[in-house]
């Protein structure tokens, strides 16, 4: 079997790795000149186990695995330049819009995944410094109310010591890129999908820009952002409950004085302040939001063409984080990352098939699922094999079982038909 794989972000390349592992012929196309160099560039590249569904912490428990043996899962030579995990550990404020951590912590025990639970003083003591003050609910800066306590203290918190982040998320899909080359894959960069093929109700193939025609028994669009122009073009939208759509982030980075991060510090998430941070090289920090309605979603209809200046979302991450952490410094030049998200309805990524035959989908994966990418890869291999043996995977989902945890996964979670789960946070750590 040939497949076009169509991104090489650090999902795609992935998924192109696993399928090349198998003995398929792989190309992937992307219209970037170097594999990783479109959103999962923009990553904070947080590794995080703790989920509000079962499904999604089984599937970030798995991943972990991959990224703390990184150059065992890519069987890279030694000497080969690799993206570092560091295990720094992922602290996460239990607050009412969590429902306190009860579900997270229910299946992390059920997965075994190590955790712990901190009063306030643990807290106080790993974070010096820290202001424990509740916030929420989170208000714009221009509300007279901005930045007052609201009554009361964040009690209590629950810290995932094997939780962290990879060093360089570009450098991550060239990992996997290059991995998937050592087992046959061809690569072809600064290449824009403008159609795709079809050949007896079947996808066969895609066409580039400049005319020329890529054929292949079956094309799986990891497109980010793009995904839903790519769904567009193969006309597969009509049947899907969830839709993708590129949403427009800022990522704020701030110079993090001593007493905010003690040692290498923490990934942090605070539903109360509604920011996330993880530690970043040279005493810096990276502040993203949790996505409170009160902030304007900014939903785009063109990947290409947007704003990448900072906006007051800048400023307003920048002073939700001096809530918490009243010493941090907020320098007059703005740095960090406006980059696009893929986002699903449900924020629950599509790993799914497609209504047309040999068309597949590992869609709305950005912010998300950077951390599942290897097990993603994995997954959507299994998937493909499957459905293009016969299995009809609509009707009889495909079953998998979970190398490292053990445990079987149903990928009709995955499914493009399912219901909004309303278990879902519809946040992101991106």
């Amino acid at each position: 079997m040939d497949a076009i794989v169509i991104g090489a972000g650090v999902i795609g390349a992935a998924v192109a790795f696993e399928l090349a592992k198998r003995g398929h012929g792989v190309t992937i196309v992307d219209r970037e000149r170097a594999a990783g160099h479109g959103s999962t560039a923009g990553s904070c590249a947080i590794i995080r186990m703790h989920y509000s569904t079962w499904d999604g912490t089984a599937l970030a428990w798995e991943g972990y695995h991959y990224w703390r043996d990184w150059r065992g899962h890519l069987q890279a030579p030694d000497g080969e330049d690799l993206a570092r995990y560091v295990e720094c550990g992922c602290l996460v404020m239990k607050t009412e819009g969590n429902g306190y951590l009860e579900k997270h912590m229910a299946n992390s025990r059920d997965l075994s995944i190590p955790l712990e639970e901190w009063d306030t003083d643990q807290i106080k003591a790993a974070l010096p410094g820290i202001d424990l003050n509740r916030f929420a609910p989170a208000r714009l800066m221009d509300d007279p109310a901005f930045g007052a306590p609201t009554g009361g203290q964040i009690d209590g918190a629950v810290f995932w010591p094997s939780g962290g982040y990879m060093t360089d998320p570009a450098l991550s899909a060239k990992n996997l890129a290059d991995a998937a080359q050592r087992h046959g894959a061809h690569l072809r960069l600064g290449a824009t999908v403008e159609a795709i093929l079809e050949n007896n109700g079947r996808a066969s193939g895609v066409r580039l820009a400049g005319g020329e025609d890529l054929h292949a028994d079956v094309v799986v669009n990891v497109a980010g952002p793009a995904s839903s122009r790519i769904n567009q073009m193969a006309g597969v939208t009509d049947d899907m409950t969830i839709q993708t759509r590129a949403l427009r982030q800022e990522v704020t980075h701030l110079p993090a004085p001593p007493d905010v991060y003690a040692g290498s510090g923490m990934v942090l998430s605070d539903s109360d302040a509604c920011v996330y941070s993880r530690p970043e090289h040279g005493g810096n920090v990276l502040i993203g939001s949790e996505d409170p309605p009160c902030d304007t979603m900014e939903y785009l209809d063109d990947d290409t063409t947007y704003d990448r200046d900072f906006t007051d979302q800048w400023t307003t991450q920048a002073l939700r984080m001096a809530q918490r952490f009243p010493s941090i410094g907020i320098p007059s030049r703005t740095k960090g990352v406006v980059d696009l998200y893929d986002a699903a309805t449900d924020w629950i990524p599509i790993y799914d098939r497609s209504s047309l035959p040999g068309f597949y989908m590992a869609c709305g994966t950005s912010g998300n699922q950077y951390k599942n990418a290897p097990i993603a890869g994995i997954l959507m291999a299994e998937l493909i094999d499957a459905v293009e043996g016969g299995q009809d995977h609509d009707n009889d989902p495909v079953k998998m079982t979970l190398p490292y945890v053990g445990r079987e996964i149903d990928l009709g979670f995955y499914s493009r038909k399912r219901p909004i789960n309303e278990q879902s946070s519809f946040s992101v750590l991106g």
